[in-house]
């Protein structure tokens, strides 16, 4: 009976370590080969249409659009709302990370310190919630697509998988439901007002800002400007 229990458990592990190699090489395979190819959805968009699947008002958009026909000011938006250290870090902003940490020690609201990379790996790959094991596996796919892809693949992807509203992912999706126009005549104005929806898009709502929303697009939009204006863009390797 020990015997067959041990066989057992040595087949279970073995089982397990082959399962893991094969995710690890899939996992690797895919972010290398997405260098180059436009992936056609993410695990987020996947899971936001099964738990649609039954809801009558739910609209699905989603429409790529590659880095020559994004306007700018939205790809400096971005930056300035969610990571304005994206040109020189390697995929994880250490400072953001301690004050995160220091405001949860002494008790106050905990800002994200997720860095865009962070993000693109967080929503091809993953799922939404929060845990240490999901934060593990969000670190080592970071450092691939730190590693495969230059920053402005990373930023072209994020543009293009980012969720703006209900069922709306894409920087090109967004601009044609709250502006009526391409995602490449974008105005300073409207891609603040688009990035400042980022931290919570199915709360934050751009085609109706609340005081809030409005406070962060002015900010985003100072932050531009302060960054030096979409100049700045020319720091991605």
């Amino acid at each position: 009976m020990a015997s067959r229990r041990r066989g057992f458990a040595r087949r279970l592990f073995r089982g397990l370590v082959i399962a893991v190699l094969a995710w690890a090489t899939v996992t690797i395979g895919t972010v290398v080969a997405l260098r180059w190819v436009d992936p056609p959805f993410t695990a987020f968009m996947v899971a936001d249409r099964l738990q649609h699947l039954t809801d009558d008002d739910y609209t699905f958009r989603h429409d790529w659009r590659d880095w020559d026909r994004i306007s700018k000011n939205a790809a400096l938006a971005v930056i300035a709302s969610e990571d304005q250290q994206f040109p020189f870090h390697h995929g994880f902003d250490f400072k953001q990370i301690d004050k995160a940490l220091a405001d949860r020690e002494r008790g106050r609201r905990v800002r994200g310190a997720s860095t865009i990379s962070q993000q693109v790996a967080k929503n091809l790959f993953l799922w939404r919630g929060q845990s240490w094991f999901r934060k593990g596996i969000e670190a080592g796919i970071t450092v691939l697509i730190e590693l495969s892809w230059s920053k402005q693949r990373i930023l072209e992807v994020y543009l293009n998988v980012a969720e703006f509203g209900r069922g709306t992912y894409g920087v090109q999706a967004a601009s044609q439901r709250f502006f009526r126009k391409d995602a490449s005549r974008l105005t300073r104005s409207e891609a603040a007002l688009l990035a400042a929806v980022l931290p919570a898009p199915t709360r934050l709502k751009a085609h109706a800002p609340s005081r809030y929303v409005q406070r962060r697009q002015g900010w985003i939009q100072r932050q531009m400007a302060a960054l030096g204006g979409t100049t700045y863009l020319a720091q991605l390797r």
